[in-house]
Parts: C-alpha cells; structure tokens; sequence
C-alpha cells in the first residue's frame, strides 16, 4: 500500500506543538518567539516523519510557487552554452527555488507550447535564452510573471544579461600587442555580411568594434582580414591556409573564436609553422577545445555561468530592467609569444 503523505499537523502532533507553531518555524518566521528547543523538536519530527511541505498549497497562500521557467532554444542540448543553465540552477537553487527547463529548438510553435505549460504551473518568472545572442520575439506574459533575457535582447522585455563584448575585443587586441606584436596581425572571421544577419550574434558587432577602436587607438592596422561565415574548424582551417601561403608577413591572427583558431592550427602544422614561435594565436569564447589545444589556446571567455546566474538573481529580485553587461575574463595559455621571422 502506498504510504500516507505525511501532513503538517503529524509533525505538530509529534513535536507536542500547535499546527500554526509548527508552521511558523518551518517557513523560517523570525518572529515565532519559540524556544530554540521547540524549534529543535519540529525539526527533529519533520526529518523523522519524511514531511516535505505541499508546495501547492503554499503557492495558493504565498502567490509564488519557488519555481522558475528556462526557456531555450538549443542551450540545453548544446555543451558550449551548458554554463548558461549551470548558473542559474545555482542561483535558483541557492534561492530555494526549482527551474523549469523548455527546449525549443528555436521553433516558434514549440515556444508557444513551453511557455503555455510554464504558465499552466504557475512559474514565478521565465528567463529566455538562445545560444547566440539575439534578438527574440517573445509573446506578452500575463501581468505579475518577469521576464530576463539571457544572452538575448526583446523589444517587449528590456531586462538582457549579455557578455561585455567590446571590452573583451579590446582585451584580445592588448594581448598580441603586449607581446610585441604591432606588425603582421591578421584578423580570421569577421563578416560584414553575416554580421547582418538576424541569426548571428547581436553581441559580435561590439566585438568587433572593440576590436577596430583597440587597433586605431595603438595605430595598427591589420594585414589581412579573411571573412568566413561559418566559424567552424574546417573553414577556419581552409582560411588561414590559403592566407599563409599567399603571405609571409603574418605573425599573429586573432579568430573570432576558438573553433576558428582550431583549424587555424592545423594549417599552420600543415606549413611547418609553430604556435606561438613562428605564430601567434588568439581567440574569443574558452570553448572547450582551447584547453586541449597544443600549445593551449589564449582566448576571451564568454562568462555563461555568470551571465546564468545573474538572470535569475534579476528574475528573483524585481530589479530595476535595463540590459547587464558581464566581464569577459582573459584566459591566458600559451599561444601567443613575441614575434618571429618566417
């Protein structure tokens, strides 16, 4: 036979208090004015009994379920972008709070459903996320339910948490120029075109910006700039070698991103070309491929955990709405040394 669901008056009872003395210590009331032996007895009597609280029924009292919707649309089936919902699992679970996870796959009739069923449980807010920062077309929510985009913008919901892009871009500049590199900088990815389009990253013309106003505040230019639209090994790979054996003078390239940088190093292999003695390297986004690299990748980190974890800490806290900007942090390996002759 199924167990009976232990109820808030079997801890009372056990404890040797009123139901309403028991509820109050349970829900952390500050002002029960109990002894902190009763306190001791209505815990040691919920752990003993197995007592979970009726969340339902603390919902329809409270107006809040403690539970949060994560809308995505290929965040939760992408290992790139997992730090997205790593950090906002912590943050909510640090809150007492349980997320809600929708998968979208970008489609918007499955949005549709995901945000109807999120709604149907009564969650206390939604965070939308995508993968690559853009702008989402998100439907009116029901008055009193936030909203937070997460690597994400919208026109109805002003609050966005997104990567500092542009001082990240600048960062990458700094590095080589650092290393003494003012001479030879080929920049590999950076599509005006692509950059147009509403599927790529919102975020990427700041970087690119950053990038620019880095390069004309030291008086560099770049040697080359190779534009690819797809920023995937092969065609970082394709680039960068018809680009090396076109021409001697590069000494450094900076990728707009790491999966670019990884076929940029299988070219150079290719040509005899060592990272970083005859060739130095930098990317953006510390993919998980930039740490087992040879030599390991410098790179700008895209901060998901921490972009994560402050969505729901603005859901949570009713903040005022705006868009927040994240650091991107240096991480700094071995790919990028002082320049060399070829």
């Amino acid at each position: 036979m199924p167990r009976k669901r232990v109820t808030l008056a079997d801890v009372a009872r056990r404890a040797g208090l009123s139901t309403t003395a028991a509820s109050m210590i349970l829900n952390g009331r500050p002002d029960t004015r109990l002894s902190k032996e009763a306190h001791e007895r209505v815990h040691a009597a919920a752990a003993e009994l197995g007592y979970r609280p009726n969340v339902a029924a603390r919902g329809l009292r409270t107006a809040k379920t403690l539970t949060i919707g994560f809308v995505s649309d290929t965040v939760t089936t992408t290992r790139f972008a997992g730090g997205l919902i790593k950090g906002a699992l912590e943050a909510a679970e640090e809150a007492r709070h349980v997320v809600l996870l929708a998968e979208t796959g970008g489609e918007s009739e499955r949005e549709a459903e995901a945000i109807a069923a999120l709604l149907d449980r009564q969650v206390d807010g939604i965070v939308f996320a995508t993968v690559r920062a853009r702008e989402l077309f998100v439907p009116a929510l029901p008055e009193g339910v936030p909203a937070v985009m997460l690597n994400a913008t919208s026109s109805r919901f002003p609050a966005t948490v997104l990567p500092d892009e542009e001082p990240g871009g600048r960062a990458a500049v700094r590095l080589l120029v650092d290393a003494g590199h003012s001479e030879g900088i080929a920049l590999i990815g950076q599509s005006d075109t692509a950059e147009r389009d509403v599927f790529r990253s919102r975020t990427i013309a700041r970087r690119v910006a950053g990038i620019r106003g880095e390069m004309a505040d030291k008086g560099l230019g770049f040697v080359a700039e190779e534009s690819i639209w797809m920023w995937e090994p092969q065609h970082g790979y394709d680039a960068v070698l018809d680009l090396l054996r076109r021409r001697t003078d590069v000494r450094a390239l900076l990728c707009m991103n790491d999966r670019l940088a990884f076929g940029a190093y299988q070219a150079a292999a290719e040509l005899g070309l060592r990272v970083p003695d005859d060739l130095s390297v930098v990317s953006f986004d510390d993919d998980e491929v930039a740490a087992y690299l040879r030599p390991g990748l410098t790179t700008i980190g895209l901060p998901h955990e921490a972009m994560g974890r402050r969505a729901v800490e603005l859901l949570l806290g009713r903040e005022p709405a705006g868009e927040e900007l994240v650091p991107m942090p240096v991480v700094e390996r071995a790919s990028i040394g002082p320049p060399r002759g070829r």
